[in-house]
């Protein structure tokens, strides 16, 4: 294992140069100038070059790229260039936030994807299984913003149950967390009935019968325990995903996170904020790949066979 360890890890080093090469030339190529937003009405062309010489923009891209790096290697990210704060603070502030979203709607969208996965592979082709998975189809293809918006105006604007935005206490947190994790449910109660669905096919099964077990307790000790290989490699996947799509639910419930961060940074142009934040979320998709796959050497004997 800690080989295995140890070359996954390497193999994630040029991964995150290629991926920090592309966001870095996708946020220069984007039409704009975060200079633009600190010079005052009437600034002439002398002002503009003092300015940008001054951020270093002068400089050619692939020099702006290593000294990028360099300092991201460093644990430095830079000085935002609108707002002038060190990168790092800003992100700090805004991290614990979606780290909080992104956590709560996981282990919802974990433990109701998982009953209603179960529940749905036990009544197979019966009418809860239908019911369940008409109602996951109809969650995994509703926008994470529109759904917000409706839930907003049903349980904020008509029975006042929750507020409208912000992240004042734990009650701001429920319908961001609906809206974040339902469509992660829906991805892990299809899974998980595919997966019991073929784990309840095996021959072990038949032997387990033969020696008297009672069916639920088949069902839910040896199928359950098979079927949870591929569900763990999905929500490792989602780990990453759900980070990445909160980023416009913050923006529909003006939570303070890093989706918020990132689409006031991206209208300000400010490329280390921009960079930074993209960064983030490659490297949380990145580590829950790493996560996934270890996870899953661990449970299945056969990977750590392979190894």
């Amino acid at each position: 294992m800690l080989g295995y360890f140890i070359r996954r890890v390497l193999v994630l080093i040029p991964v995150f140069l290629a991926v920090s090469a592309v966001i870095f030339s996708i946020i220069h190529l984007i039409p704009g100038d975060p200079i633009d937003n600190l010079l005052k009405i009437g600034a002439g062309p002398e002002q503009r070059e003092i300015m940008t010489a001054r951020y270093g923009l002068d400089k050619p891209l692939v020099v702006q790229y290593w000294i990028w790096l360099s300092g991201v290697l460093q644990g430095d990210l830079g000085t935002a260039i609108v707002a002038r704060r060190p990168v790092a603070d800003l992100i700090a502030q805004a991290l614990p936030h979606s780290l909080a979203l992104g956590l709560c709607a996981l282990a919802f969208s974990t433990f109701f994807g998982i009953v209603l996965g179960t529940i749905a592979a036990l009544t197979r082709d019966r009418w809860p299984d239908q019911l369940i998975m008409t109602v996951v189809l109809l969650g995994s293809t509703v926008p994470g913003f529109w759904l917000g918006l409706l839930l907003i105006l049903v349980f904020s604007v008509w029975l006042g149950m929750f507020p409208v935005s912000g992240a004042r206490d734990w009650s701001a947190m429920v319908l961001p967390v609906l809206t974040v994790g339902l469509g992660g449910t829906a991805l892990v109660a299809r899974v998980t009935r595919v997966a019991m669905v073929e784990a309840g096919q095996r021959d072990f099964l038949m032997l387990l019968h033969a020696k008297g077990m009672r069916p639920a307790r088949i069902q839910l000790r040896h199928v359950l325990r098979h079927a949870l290989i591929p569900v763990v490699t999905i929500l490792s996947l989602r780990i990453g995903w759900i980070l990445g799509g909160a980023v416009t639910v913050e923006v529909v419930f003006a939570r303070p996170g890093l989706g918020t961060l990132l689409i006031k940074s991206l209208n300000q142009h400010d490329y280390p904020v921009v960079q930074a934040c993209l960064l983030i979320l490659a490297m949380a998709v990145m580590l829950g790949t790493l996560a996934g796959d270890l996870i899953q050497a661990a449970m299945d004997p056969r990977v750590r066979a392979a190894l």
